[in-house]
């Protein structure tokens, strides 16, 4: 275990996956707001360590769920993208304006499937990610649920970070999730 801490401690770039479980309380399809302040004290430490922090973030579409007053039930494609494109706005504004009292500049990048599997896109993608972290800015990223259908999706965005931080070669990948376990090695 103390290796793992050292080697998350020693990391220069790290990208942190989060769960819309623990962004979104399931009761009232409200962000926690409270959860988000403390990850933001969190990042705003691994910063101060010299540490660049990139964040992958879910949770669009179920703010977006609860906005439009869409039931638990499976959605059709056109409603999950309704509530990822009303979810998204105000995901973005809750790490705006949360990251701000760290003093930390927020930038969103919406991504879909061919930004990191056409070379052209790959590499634009990569340049301004890697330009937003020389910045002193947080990339915040997530898919973009609005124009990404069945057949071109991640999925899920534990693949999203995966890709992502092979993008911009990170030395450490955390996905954070309300899923019991710790691995220390592939599962």
């Amino acid at each position: 275990m103390a290796t793992l801490i050292s080697r998350f401690t020693d990391a220069k770039r790290v990208v942190i996956k989060i769960g819309s479980s623990l962004l979104v309380d399931s009761k009232n399809g409200r962000l926690r707001r409270d959860w988000l302040i403390a990850l933001s004290q969190d990042i705003a430490k691994m910063r101060r360590r010299g540490q660049e922090v990139l964040v992958v973030s879910s949770g669009s579409i179920a703010l977006g769920r609860h906005i439009l007053g869409l039931k638990n039930s499976p959605l059709r494609l056109e409603e999950s993208q309704a509530a990822a494109a009303t979810g998204q706005i105000q995901l973005a504004h809750a790490y705006q304006e949360i990251l701000a009292l760290e003093n930390i500049p927020v930038a969103q990048i919406l991504l879909t499937p061919g930004d990191t599997e056409e070379r052209r896109r790959y590499l634009n993608a990569r340049s301004t990610i890697t330009t937003l972290l020389s910045l002193g800015a947080l990339p915040v990223v997530n898919e973009n649920d609005t124009v990404a259908t069945i057949e071109i999706r991640y999925g899920d965005n534990d693949r999203l970070a995966a890709r992502v931080a092979q993008m911009i070669t990170a030395d450490c990948l955390i996905l954070l999730s309300d899923v019991d376990g710790l691995y220390t090695a592939g599962p």
